[in-house]
């Protein structure tokens, strides 16, 4: 039986089903996104620029970077902000897309300075996926406009050269990769990241990308789900930064690279990431052998029972607990409420608990939290949605 959202149009809001009132519910969603969008100085990550431009700062590295613009564009169709959507699409547009006849042509530069000098040339696929789903979703919540505000013609063209560069020579690296259909952590390398991996993005690009390219992304979102269950600890459910195609942690050595086979910020977003596939996407709710599920249920064990006095630690994927404290706490307790989405066991509740008695974090580290923190809010809350035409 398939249940789900995309099948039933069906949102779960686990804050109700724990008893918080709608009210409530809708007042801290809204609250989190007037503070990082308008709140003060030390508390918001949106900047606006003229008259139609803004920006989302990292501000651990005072930079801003596609993934934050992609996870701002989201926050705004979500919640039906679509003046914040076009200053934050208008400024990537301006000065993060490569329409040069480098081979990066097509794509957004992932790092710039706040006055949108870059500070790279490369592209980083999160942005790209991000983008373009964001796209979509705009696209069927307020129709097309002209120009750069024709989202769904900006999505198309964006998977378009994800997945064509390269065919013809000098044109650059695709960012899936054509052999195994995994999507990479850059377009000009040879591994992945498994919190890249949305196989329920993909399903939705299976419907609207270049019709060409449909078959692609059905067969996309069935390898990513086939990985990230081999990239996910058998024991623990953490999964590492970076991993081979066949998920194994990367622990060969990339120059310029810090080590990156750990459970450590980027490897956060994996469980979410899963528990949003399985809330979309599920074919079966009642199945207890869900490859979602047992993922989600082996990490909310891990971090309520094995790691219940190291919560914000660095952990091997294994779950051997390493020196020094998280860089990203907040966005830990974030990703473990929102992997009750899938999970069956009997910590989800203390997992959404705990995220409920949480306040956004303040201070110089507060966008990676924060961005994080939003999305398991809308999530929980039954406000992250897929939007139809």
């Amino acid at each position: 039986m398939k249940k789900g959202a995309f099948y039933t149009g069906q949102y779960r809001n686990v804050f109700l089903e724990l008893g918080y009132s709608q009210e409530e519910i809708d007042a801290r969603v809204e609250e989190a996104f007037q503070t990082m969008f308008y709140g003060s100085e030390e508390e918001r990550i949106y900047h606006e620029v003229g008259d139609d431009m803004a920006y989302i700062v990292d501000t651990g590295n005072i930079d801003v970077r596609t993934e934050g613009m992609s996870y701002g564009m989201m926050f705004c169709v979500q919640l039906d902000k679509k003046e914040e959507f076009d200053r934050l699409w208008k400024w990537t547009k301006t000065y993060m897309y490569k329409d040069d006849d480098s081979e990066n042509r097509g794509y957004f530069a992932w790092s710039c300075q706040l006055d949108g000098t870059r500070n790279s040339e490369g592209p980083a696929p999160d942005g790209e996926e991000f983008f373009a789903m964001a796209l979509f979703f705009a696209s069927n919540r307020w129709g097309d406009g002209e120009g750069i505000f024709n989202y769904s013609k900006e999505a198309r063209e964006l998977l378009w050269n994800c997945v064509h560069k390269g065919e013809e020579p000098g044109t650059g690296q695709p960012m899936w990769d054509p052999e195994t259909k995994l999507i990479k952590f850059v377009p000009n390398c040879d591994f992945t990241d498994p919190s890249y991996h949305l196989p329920h993005f993909y399903e939705l690009f299976a419907l609207w990308a270049d019709e060409r390219d449909r078959q692609f992304w059905k067969e996309a979102a069935e390898a990513s789900r086939k990985y990230l269950r081999r990239a996910c600890n058998s024991v623990t459910g953490l999964s590492p930064e970076l991993s081979e195609y066949d998920g194994t942690p990367l622990r060969r050595h990339i120059p310029g690279m810090y080590r990156r086979d750990t459970y450590y910020s980027d490897a956060y977003r994996t469980i979410a990431n899963i528990a949003m596939d399985y809330a979309w996407f599920s074919q079966d709710m009642e199945n207890p052998d869900d490859w979602h599920c047992d993922i989600a249920d082996k990490l909310q064990y891990f971090f309520c029972v094995t790691a219940r006095h190291w919560p914000a630690g660095i952990y091997e994927v294994d779950g051997r607990i390493n020196p020094g404290p998280a860089l990203h706490p907040v966005a830990i307790t974030a990703t473990n409420a929102q992997a009750s989405l899938a999970a069956k066991g009997p910590h989800w509740e203390e997992c959404v608990r705990k995220f409920w008695d949480t306040p956004l974090r303040l201070g110089d580290r507060r966008y990676y939290d924060n961005c994080l923190y939003l999305f398991a809010l809308l999530a929980l809350s039954g406000k992250y949605r897929i939007y139809f035409g």
